[in-house]
């Protein structure tokens, strides 16, 4: 027999499907695409602090007009379109000018050459003479010089050429000339890699000055001639990959019309999904009614459509890129805009009526700060939007080190980030969205938080240990805890206490805190942590900074149970939580009551007294 199919439930199961499935494949890129543009961590971190905030402006805000107007579905639509344009904009962001890469003339020892150093160097190396070949490039140095160094120009280049004569068209200059200019060769098809750094070889030690032909003459016994160049050799491939790893001065970023084409796009996506998100949430809640425990079950369908075009989408960047550490990412927006596109479609479906219109939502919702269990909510809400920035935005890059480390410039880096949120969605988030009302029936929404804050703790210890990239994989099965069953309890928690008529701005205040508040300062922290201690030390300080966390949140809540206190720290009675209960659903044809044999709320197996 086939199981019975709630048709009202379909669009908004598609909705989830959908609109993940769209943001997966550029959302988790953003930050490792702003470090390819040469944006520093801490400027990263800093755009990903500021872009939660602008979250928690917009979910209350819009939450509020959707609950006073009753516009909840033409607000959710307006929030799929801007999403879906501005995340597709991104991959117009115009190019940002990039100095002259920097190398080191060497003349010594009867030979001469370039030294170029940068993270990337193996990487380099295999591109350059995979695109150039046997090629010879005619490069122009820009080079420093003092007096000593024109004497040994004006001694060994222009009065002691190959020929043995004397250079007649050539003058020595002014010998407090900073500046010391020529043209030189350099043959793609021996490039040296020495330690940390690359060697192009000059053929023949030919150069030119002033247009005549010299030859770079470094005699074996006069001292070593180094000087600092920038080196123009008219080439854009060349050019790009010498100066892929140069990091653009975070004092010059605000003043790069490129980076406030490509803040403002992310801004305007970022208000998009939060409007998208704390409405969709809340005409989910409206079209289950009394049976919140479902929302598990529909949020699951999400979690499937971003397991699913994540793995497509790392695949896809991996291929197009061609093993090039400068990755290609032009397949991802096309990817958003059509997923979005169909998300669109089926929202359109969607059939949402509000039956309570609150008179004063702002005042009722006011009173949720009045509970000191609430407060503890929202706070608990901000610790793991801390630790979700680390996750959201600053993982990716962790792996982009190891992987460098471990297997060079051809690594599967996007691939491995693919397969990653795949294990996070189907691994981790499917199972425990499907099984969260289950969860939170037997160990109660407090109990859940606990859980939550512990599983970050063992999560980020394990990142902070890694060496293979590749060990991260049974790691993100934790993602099942540390975000199924974390958004799961948010999201009810926030459901059954929200005041009747405030149930969409209870959703986008809640939303708020946790990415406007929490997310906010984990991506400022996270930031200037990982450029002063590295990825590894960043995790390990989250890691113990969620252990310690864990064990207040016990404290507190043991202290809580015993004393049952409220906002006046006087004794809570019985019929103080009965009003909180009545908004719970029937389970098994139990209907939740409240008496002074069962404190606790109802049911024993149902401990959501914790709501008071």
């Amino acid at each position: 027999m086939w199981p019975k199919i709630d048709k009202e439930l379909l669009p908004m199961k598609a909705h989830y499907f959908f609109f993940n499935a769209g943001t997966a494949p550029v959302m988790p890129f953003m930050p490792t695409l702003a470090r390819q543009l040469g944006f520093s961590t801490v400027v990263v971190g800093t755009m990903y602090a500021i872009l939660p905030i602008v979250g928690m402006l917009a979910k209350p805000l819009f939450g509020f007009i959707a609950d006073r107007y009753q516009r909840h579905r033409t607000l959710f639509l307006i929030g799929e379109v801007l999403t879906a344009v501005a995340f597709f904009l991104i991959q117009f962001t115009p190019s940002i000018p990039q100095s002259l890469p920097t190398v080191e003339f060497h003349c010594h020892g009867g030979a001469s050459d370039l030294k170029y150093y940068s993270e990337f160097d193996k990487c380099i190396e295999q591109n350059l003479e995979s695109y150039y070949g046997d090629r010879v490039l005619t490069c122009q140095l820009y080079c420093q010089a003092n007096p000593e160094q024109w004497d040994f120009v004006c001694d060994n280049w222009l009065h002691n050429n190959s020929a043995g004569s004397i250079t007649s068209n050539v003058t020595c200059p002014d010998r407090n000339n900073p500046q010391l200019n020529f043209t030189t060769f350099v043959n793609m098809s021996e490039i040296v890699m020495a330690s940390d750094h690359l060697f192009f070889v000059i053929p023949h030690d030919q150069g030119q000055i002033n247009g005549e032909n010299i030859t770079l003459n470094c005699p074996r016994e006069q001292s070593q001639f180094n000087t600092s160049c920038q080196i123009e050799c008219n080439d854009k491939y060349f050019h790009s990959q010498l100066v892929q790893s140069a990091a653009i001065k975070n004092s010059d970023v605000t003043g790069m019309y490129q980076f406030w084409y490509f803040f403002i796009m992310l801004i305007v996506s970022w208000i998009g999904m939060a409007v998208v998100v704390s409405i969709g949430d809340a005409i989910c809640f409206s079209i289950l009614g009394e049976r919140h425990h479902l929302y598990g079950n529909q949020r699951l369908c999400g979690s499937i459509g971003f397991g699913v075009f994540s793995i497509i989408a790392g695949v896809l960047v991996d291929k197009m890129s061609g093993g090039s550490a400068t990755k290609d990412y032009t397949i991802v927006f096309w990817m958003t805009l059509v997923i979005i596109g169909f998300d669109l479609i089926s929202s359109t479906k969607l059939k949402h009526t509000q039956t309570h219109l609150s008179p004063n939502i702002l005042k009722d919702v006011g009173k949720m700060f009045l509970s000191v269990r609430c407060v503890i909510f929202f706070i608990w809400c901000v610790s793991i939007g801390l630790c979700t920035a680390l996750v959201w935005n600053f993982l990716f890059m962790h792996l982009d080190e190891l992987g460098e480390k471990l297997e060079g410039c051809q690594n599967s880096m996007k691939t491995l980030e693919g397969f990653a949120m795949g294990i996070q969605c189907f691994g981790g988030e499917l199972p425990f969205f499907f099984l969260s009302g289950w969860i939170l029936r037997k160990i109660g929404h407090v109990n859940a938080m606990s859980l939550v804050l512990f599983a970050f703790g063992v999560r980020f210890i394990l990142y902070s240990v890694l060496v293979n990239p590749w060990y991260v994989l049974p790691i993100e099965m934790l993602n099942g805890v540390t975000f199924g069953i974390f958004y799961s309890t948010m999201a009810s928690y926030a459901s059954i206490v929200a005041p009747p008529g405030t149930e969409a701005t209870m959703q986008g205040l809640v939303g708020a805190v946790f990415e406007g508040v929490g997310v906010s300062m984990g991506s400022l922290i996270a930031g200037n942590l990982f450029a002063a201690v590295s990825g590894s030390g960043t995790f390990l300080i989250f890691g113990i900074f969620a252990f310690i966390v864990f064990v207040v949140h016990v404290c507190v809540q043991i202290y809580l149970q015993r004393n049952a206190v409220d906002t006046n720290g006087k004794q809570t009675e019985v019929n103080n939580v009965a009003h909180e209960v009545n908004y719970l659903p029937a389970e098994n044809g139990y209907i939740w009551t409240v008496n002074a044999k069962t404190p606790k709320g109802v049911n024993a197996e149902f401990t959501d007294v914790d709501l008071s």
